[in-house]
């Protein structure tokens, strides 16, 4: 599971990859809308790769948790983020039993799985080999 060049923006829904790199800024795509534009270093850009789950022993990245799910659901969607959150945080305990509750946040929880689903759909999940 590769998510490299994969970036959040705080402020801006979605998810997007960077495709160049300019002198002051980045141009990003959106994997929904497929517009690019330039991100700039005052926006707040979190990677993918860097992003880890909090749990009781040490911090889960993000793209192990990814992959457990792939797994589990054979390649397929999960449940939407607009879901109950008791049913959200129900499949993230089956996945990661150890998740630390008081520190993983409910919006933590719903991005987790919009944006699995997000990156499904535009066939950034893959196994690899």
């Amino acid at each position: 599971m590769n998510l490299t060049g994969i970036i959040a923006i705080s402020g801006k829904p979605g998810l997007f990859k960077v495709v160049a790199q300019g002198k002051n800024n980045i141009i990003v795509e959106s994997l929904e809308e497929k517009k690019r534009f330039p991100a700039y270093s005052s926006d707040r850009i979190s990677a993918l790769d860097d992003i880890s789950i909090y749990t009781y022993e040490d911090d889960k990245p993000l793209k192990e948790i990814y992959k457990t799910i792939f797994e589990k659901e054979n390649g397929g969607a999960i449940l939407s983020h607009k879901e109950d959150l008791s049913k959200l945080t129900g499949y993230l305990l089956e996945v990661l039993p150890n998740y630390d509750q008081e520190r993983v946040y409910p919006s933590d929880i719903k991005k987790l799985f919009q944006w699995y689903n997000l990156l499904l759909k535009a066939g950034e999940l893959k196994m690899e080999v």
